[in-house]
């Protein structure tokens, strides 16, 4: 019983030093959206349609195929293959946890997981679909999917694209990885990181890193749905071997949302949970390691160049940022007898 208010200490002293370093456990629930509430029929109908290649013009392509859930949210490719053997501009980022970002794509182009939902299925190299008029079609015309629609948005026009997009929407909120080394770690467990991935959270605050990776995803501070945390990358140009070698600056980022010449070269700042499975790694999807990365990063942001002892223990703390991955299952399609529904 005395050491009971010496084990307290210790978890409110490590709580003040993770929420002066910006780091913060996973939250249990993420935020959800008042005008698209969670339910367990809702959740089951993303699913299915998360994982229904139907949705892309040809039928070979579903949300999972670039972000699967029975892995690391991603494809794990430089960029993604999508109709046709159309290749993307950019690498795909993690599901995972996307729930707790404010805003969506690379670019920030979309304020919520239900306008990000929308994107891939028309895009024309991604899932091809002509219109959201021609996806809501093919839908409507599994029966089986009708009645599911009926049952959760009701038997007025209960299928159309935003209710597509709401669906999936939801069933992404519950991809959350939690209870991670370095989540245990912030609440107190001080056998949950080795002595290399405490000494880099301890470098990633001193060099500069948390500035800008912090809050629950690691994704920068939280912020109302829409509003994006941004960063030019890369800062450091002059004398870096790494802008030309891994194609740094070919691609404006948001530009191509905003048309600002302010706005060359600024990204949505990438989360860092999970991040041990996610290469390869930047927009380019050109940089293969997690060690290399963390190098790229160094310089390219804070003009440093790492020791490799420095380097290594960072990737031993990135790896503690692995969290638990609940249980995925394939889910059952609803099927259309005697005929298909993709064109010949």
């Amino acid at each position: 019983m005395k050491k009971q208010p010496v084990k307290i200490a210790i978890l409110v002293v490590l709580s003040v030093v993770s929420r002066a370093w910006g780091m913060e456990p996973l939250p249990v629930l993420p935020p959800v959206p008042a005008d698209n509430p969670m339910s367990e029929a809702k959740i089951a109908l993303g699913r299915q349609l998360y994982f229904d290649k139907r949705l892309s013009i040809d039928g070979t392509v579903s949300c999972n195929s670039c972000h699967t859930v029975m892995g690391s949210g991603t494809d794990n490719r430089p960029v993604s293959v999508g109709v046709g053997g159309k290749k993307g501009g950019r690498n795909a980022p993690t599901v995972w946890n996307a729930a707790f970002l404010s805003v969506q794509f690379w670019d920030g182009r979309a304020a919520t997981l239900e306008q990000q939902a929308k994107g891939p299925i028309l895009n024309p190299v991604e899932m091809g679909m002509a219109s959201a008029a021609d996806a809501e079609a093919r839908i409507r015309a599994i029966p089986g999917y009708v009645s599911q629609f009926e049952q959760v948005f009701g038997k007025t026009q209960p299928v159309t694209y935003d209710h597509i997009a709401q669906a999936i929407a939801t069933y992404e909120r519950t991809l959350l990885t939690p209870n991670s080394p370095v989540d245990r770690y912030l609440k107190g467990d001080q056998g949950a990181l080795s002595s290399a991935a405490i000494r880099g959270m301890k470098i990633v605050e001193k060099v500069g890193c948390t500035a800008c990776h912090m809050g629950p995803d690691f994704a920068g501070p939280e912020m109302p749905a829409g509003q994006g945390f941004f960063q030019k990358f890369p800062i450091y140009t002059e004398n870096n071997p790494y802008v030309a070698k891994y194609h740094l600056m070919e691609d404006d980022g948001r530009f191509a949302v905003t048309h600002q010449e302010s706005d060359k070269h600024l990204w949505r700042v990438q989360t860092w949970r999970n991040v041990a499975l996610t290469a390869p790694y930047f927009h380019t999807g050109s940089v293969p390691t997690l060690d290399e990365a963390v190098r790229v990063m160094a310089r390219s942001q804070l003009g440093l160049t790492l020791k490799e002892s420095e380097v290594t223990d960072i990737v031993a703390f990135l790896n503690g940022l692995t969290g638990e991955f609940p249980d995925q299952t394939m889910p059952r399609l609803p099927q259309t007898p005697n005929h298909s529904l993709i064109p010949q």
